[in-house]
């Protein structure tokens, strides 16, 4: 009876269409948030570049903690659907700024993101064009195209939104997981000695490699989002998160290992080569393999931005209905049930710093880095406020134990780790001063609750 009274207030839809999204559609909101295809040609180089043999172990280390923080967020999940999303779940322990850091957090992290796979968008489609017609175009065109075609897909009908997802994602990873099969048939049923040595890995390497192995799995969660459209949502939700963690701990593990050992066959170094599925693939004796990953990767870019946006507008619309956000924002469209306002400002802000970046020359995956890395900060600090808030939750719903207390512990100090793990030592050059454009951003979200909080009483969660 308890459960019931808990669950009562959240059968409101905010104007969103009630239960219409199957499981395998709830967990595509999770699987494209995360770009799984993203992971083998632009970030495992990244990572390779700092813990060089030891690349495959900072995904072995980066998916345990991901899974600490899934195993929290399902114990949620489990009781409690909204569109809110991690920021529900912290507002109903946590003191109101405490859950308004988190809700500011995770709604940054979102954009970010989304601005992150934007940038690598306009990336690849350039490399593809130059590849078929030697010319390139507009970066700024790129990124302005990828975000408008997002903005109509998402606000046309979110079942549309999570098919287009899932069938990208699908086919993609399965042309990855063909070549990873092909480069292992040829390297031949041995392990490689090199990699499960560590050979030349340096502990401060593998600490920082660690930190962008991080990166890879951000917007796991997403699937929360989807707590008023997601069928039966208490029970496929849960799944989804864990699920999309899963999968692809065991995808990035499998294609870092397979990476490294591929570019140790072709005697070429995977921490600077910006094609890196290109080179695996003339391993594996099939070249065309890496042209179609690549195609794959620049649609995997989009269902990103997709899924991202999805996510974010969601977060901003009920921060809007709670007060946190300008109150026009928790308008939805009265035929396709879908959040259009705050999918509109959500995908300004997350093209604008890529569209200015673009204009000024920065390549594609400099902006997938920066804007990654930027998103990052508040994926782990959302992370860390509903690890701490869970014991507290689990407790009014009778629900409590010591083993959930010890967890939530544990996934919380993986995240304070990783966050000192970004911000010491100091990063070089634009990595360093993105602390501070956090801080700042994160300031100004306080602020203006202040304001809201002063002038008018928010709403209750």
């Amino acid at each position: 009876m308890a459960q019931a009274t808990q669950l009562a207030p959240e059968t409101a839809t905010y104007g969103l269409r009630r239960e219409i999204l199957t499981p395998m559609e709830t967990l595509a909101q999770s699987i494209s948030t995360i770009a799984p295809t993203t992971t083998p040609v632009a970030t495992i180089p990244l990572v390779c570049a700092l813990a060089g043999n030891g690349t495959w172990l900072a995904y072995v280390l980066a998916t345990l903690a991901v899974l600490l923080v899934a195993a929290c967020i399902s114990k949620f999940a489990r009781y409690s659907a909204s569109p809110g999303s991690l920021y529900t779940y912290t507002a109903k322990i946590m003191a109101p700024a405490v859950s308004a850091a988190s809700a500011w957090s995770l709604l940054l992290a979102y954009i970010a993101t989304a601005a992150s796979v934007i940038g690598g968008f306009y990336h690849y489609g350039n490399l593809l064009l130059r590849d078929a017609t030697g010319h390139g175009t507009s970066a700024v065109f790129l990124a302005l195209l990828a975000t408008a075609v997002s903005i109509w897909i998402a606000w046309r009908d979110v079942k549309i939104s999570a098919r287009v997802m899932l069938w990208i994602e699908a086919i993609s990873i399965f042309l990855i997981l063909i070549l990873v099969i092909l480069v292992l048939a040829r390297a031949g049923l041995h392990l490689d000695r090199e990699q499960l040595h560590l050979r030349g890995m340096t502990g401060s390497g593998l600490r920082l490699g660690l930190v962008l192995a991080l990166f890879s799995f951000v917007g796991f969660e997403s699937a929360t989002t989807l707590g008023a459209e997601a069928s039966n949502p208490l029970k496929t939700i849960p799944r989804a998160v864990i699920q999309s963690a899963v999968v692809s701990g065991a995808i990035f593990i499998l294609c870092a290992y397979t990476e490294v050992l591929g570019f140790r066959l072709a005697g070429q170094d995977l921490g600077s080569n910006q094609a890196p599925m290109r080179v695996v693939a003339g391993v594996a004796g099939i070249p065309v393999l890496g042209l179609l990953i690549d195609i794959g990767a620049l649609v995997s870019m989009f269902a990103a931005a997709l899924g991202c946006l999805t996510a974010a507008a969601r977060v901003l619309l009920l921060m809007s209905h709670n007060g946190l956000a300008h109150n026009g924002l928790c308008a939805t469209h009265r035929r396709n049930e879908t959040p259009g306002r705050a999918l509109f400002v959500t995908g300004i802000a997350a093209v604008l710093p890529v569209a200015v970046l673009a204009a000024r020359g920065a390549s594609g995956l400099d902006v997938y880095g920066w804007m990654g890395s930027l998103a990052t900060y508040g994926f782990i600090v959302a992370y860390a406020l509903v690890c701490l808030a869970l014991p507290g939750y689990l407790r009014a719903h009778g629900k409590y134990s010591a083993g959930a207390h010890v967890l939530s512990w544990f996934a919380c100090v993986a995240m304070i780790l990783a966050l000192i793990g970004n911000i010491y030592p100091v990063p070089p050059g634009p990595y360093g001063k993105l602390p501070y454009i956090y801080l700042g951003y994160l300031l100004a979200g306080m602020l203006w609750f202040s304001l809201r909080r002063r002038d008018n009483k928010l709403a209750v969660v």
